[in-house]
Order: structure tokens, then C-alpha cells, then sequence
């Protein structure tokens, strides 16, 4: 049994229609614990170095806009293969390519704004929750 920590983002669009706790049910339901949260406004320069692996793609300065659009909630997820268990309770990026049940499909408005973000590895996921949060803050 492998435990892992992740980084969850409920994005902006998600945020606006107020059903963050519909998502956070869908991890819990699914394993996941919650170790660490917060609610925060994101400025352009956070969101330019969170997705700078990103930074010579099209998409890249709309995700910025997208993401200082609204409040996000940032959180650790913990469980067995966390990292992979989140990305298939997100589903595809495109919402319309999302298998049913998963937050994309249920949630997503568009394959922008596709309510949530999570870490696609656990190298990444170390470096985005260690963006967001102190160790101080992982509540086991």
C-alpha cells in the first residue's frame, strides 16, 4: 500500500457556482482525505509560476486570466496512490471526453474551465502542495 499526498485545485468556475463541497464529497467518497485546505485569490504573478511549465504553450495566458478570475481552494489530498486515484475522480480534461460519474463530466462548464486541477505525478505533486503549503499546515 502506497500513501500519497496530492494537490487539488477547485478552479474559479467551480468556486462562482458555489459546489465545492460536491467535489470535495466526490474525493472523500472516493478514499481521499482532505489534510489541508484554504481559499485563496490567486494574483498573475502566483499563477504564471504555478503552470510556468505551461508558459510557451497557446493555452498559456488564458489559463493565467482563467485562474485570477475568481477565488480557488487549494488542498492536499492523502490516500492510497493519490495521485493517480485523483486523476481519475477528475476525469479528462475535456469534459466532454470525461468518463461518467467523474468531476469533469459532472461539474466541467468547458475544457477551460473544467473546475478542478490535480498533480499528474508525485514529483510534481511534491513541488505544487510545497507552492501552497508549509509542512506545518499537512494535518495528518
Amino acid at each position: 500500500m502506497t500513501i500519497e499526498n496530492t494537490l487539488s485545485i477547485i478552479k474559479p468556475d467551480a468556486t462562482k457556482r458555489n459546489i465545492t463541497g460536491s467535489i470535495n464529497a466526490k474525493f472523500e467518497d472516493s478514499g481521499l482525505n482532505i489534510i489541508a485546505q484554504k481559499r485563496l485569490q490567486l494574483t498573475k504573478g502566483m499563477a504564471k509560476k504555478f503552470y510556468e511549465v505551461h508558459k510557451d504553450r497557446p493555452f498559456f495566458n488564458n489559463l493565467v486570466d482563467f485562474m485570477i478570475s475568481g477565488p480557488v481552494i487549494a488542498q492536499v489530498l492523502r490516500g492510497e496512490n493519490a495521485v493517480k486515484l485523483n486523476r481519475d475522480i477528475m476525469g479528462a480534461t475535456n469534459p466532454k471526453e470525461a468518463e461518467k460519474g467523474t468531476i469533469r463530466n459532472e461539474f466541467a462548464e468547458s475544457i477551460e474551465a473544467n473546475s478542478v486541477h490535480g498533480s499528474d505525478s508525485l514529483e510534481n505533486a511534491k513541488s505544487e502542495i510545497a507552492f501552497f503549503f508549509a509542512e506545518i499546515e499537512l494535518v495528518y
